[in-house]
């Protein structure tokens, strides 16, 4: 039903396939616009706009270590470092 498209990236001109996979999934999806970035510029904005964040200093409640979190998280009562989290997330 899909075919691989050539597309051409509006950040920095170079062709990229939309590949028939990544087709069905925007369909599934509901998407109704072709990406307009290749991986690596989509890649490069989210990154530039995670950058942005501002990052706090706080106390793991679990553990003890300290560890930096987004900003948005400082009225939070449990702040979990990423190795707790990671662990509670898997049980």
């Amino acid at each position: 039903m899909y075919e691989d498209k050539t597309l051409v990236c509006k950040e920095c001109g170079n062709e990229f396939i939309f590949t028939a996979g990544e087709q069905e999934f925007y369909a599934e999806k509901g998407f109704e616009n072709e990406p307009q970035r290749c991986k690596s510029c989509r890649d490069a904005r989210k990154a530039a706009s995670r950058s942005g964040r501002e990052l706090i200093e706080v106390t793991c409640s679990n553990c003890g270590k300290t560890c930096q979190v987004p900003a948005t998280l400082r009225n939070k009562p449990d702040i979990l470092c990423s190795e707790c989290f990671a662990a509670q997330k898997a049980e």
